[in-house]
């Protein structure tokens, strides 16, 4: 947390959180949890928003994206994050972003989009089905998704970003578009970097592979006791007995463990998986741990969901506050461009 006090603080920081699913464990550790905490203890300008602009990109079903806005907003809540110290919005509120999504399409060239990663994978896979077109299924929104979020980034002059590292060319494509938009039209915009944090955590899912709704492997965040048990004891481990040594850098649930326990608490674990600790034993441990460690914000989020009235007045009021910044922002990028008023 110290390195996270000095490096943000006095800076404008973004992040959001697309609403496709419901949240899960990975998403807390990831990016909830350290962003509340960064929230409380460094004197910066926090940005959290919902990015239901982005998750247009995979999914189609309206009634979900409803539902994923308002558990996602009360994950955020319940967390700890008080909207009067932050500014908390829905992105389809802000409708100065997708004006300047436009603005910088016209002057971003097509082939800093053709090396975002998310395309180059999605034409790979393609291109390994025999006979199939190397573009069949993708989309202008997945194409163009890195300009959406250079917009998400630019409209409010966030300087840092924290991502995963997998997020990480998004940010640099965001800066060089801002440094494009500067040498054409003057100085408009701050170069906005990435921070990833010393301790980031990717969290292993059910299978072992990285947590994500893509590969429907996750363990729901407030799923309530009896599903959350159901999850943990999905684990995939290996055939190993109990009293037999086992190897905690390469399990999952040591992984997902760690992700909550205390520095003491995680050495006295790895001792256990030395003297050779049974699954079904550490599958218990996790379980217990992870139930107490959520059970209060999850009772808090149980309450907000039932609330839907007071959580969309809380975007609302954060969509205010953001567009006392967006508004006179997107007026000086107009000006700037050549989009001015005559007379």
């Amino acid at each position: 947390m110290k390195r996270m006090e000095m490096v943000l603080s006095g800076e404008t920081v973004l992040t959001g959180i697309t609403t496709s699913g419901t949240p899960h464990i990975g998403n807390y550790v990831g990016a909830i949890r350290p962003s509340v905490a960064a929230s409380e203890a460094v004197k910066a300008k926090f940005f959290f928003f919902l990015a239901d602009y982005h998750s247009l990109i995979k999914s189609r079903d309206p009634a979900q994206m409803a539902i994923s806005t308002l558990e996602i907003a009360s994950s955020w809540l319940a967390a700890g994050l008080d909207p009067d110290r932050v500014v908390l919005y829905r992105q389809s509120d802000i409708p100065e972003i997708l004006e300047l999504t436009w603005l910088l399409t016209c002057l971003t060239s097509k082939g800093l989009m053709n090396r975002a990663h998310a395309y180059k994978a999605a034409v790979a896979a393609n291109e390994l089905s025999r006979g199939k077109d190397p573009e069949k299924g993708i989309t202008m929104g997945l194409f163009c998704y890195p300009i959406l979020m250079a917009a998400d980034i630019l409209m409010f002059n966030a300087n840092k970003i924290p991502v995963g590292s997998d997020q990480k060319q998004h940010v640099e494509m965001a800066r060089d578009i801002a440094g494009s938009f500067n040498h054409q039209f003057g100085q408009t915009f701050v170069l906005p970097e990435p921070f990833i944090s010393d301790n980031a955590s990717m969290l292993p899912g059910l299978d072992g592979r990285k947590m994500s709704k893509s590969y429907g492997n996750t363990i729901s965040l407030f799923a309530p006791e009896k599903n959350l048990r159901k999850s943990i004891m999905k684990i995939k481990t290996n055939s190993q007995e109990p009293g037999e040594p086992k190897d905690p850098e390469s399990s999952s649930l040591f992984s997902i463990y760690c992700a909550f326990a205390t520095g003491s608490e995680t050495e006295a674990m790895r001792q256990r998986y030395v003297d050779g600790i049974g699954w079904g034993e550490m599958k218990d441990c996790v379980f217990r741990y992870l139930n107490d460690h959520l059970k209060v914000a999850r009772e808090e989020y149980n309450r907000l969901v039932a609330a839907p009235d007071y959580v969309e007045d809380v975007l609302r009021k954060g969509a205010d506050k953001a567009r006392a910044v967006s508004g006179p922002f997107m007026d000086q990028i107009r000006s700037n461009v050549g989009l001015k008023v005559l007379g």
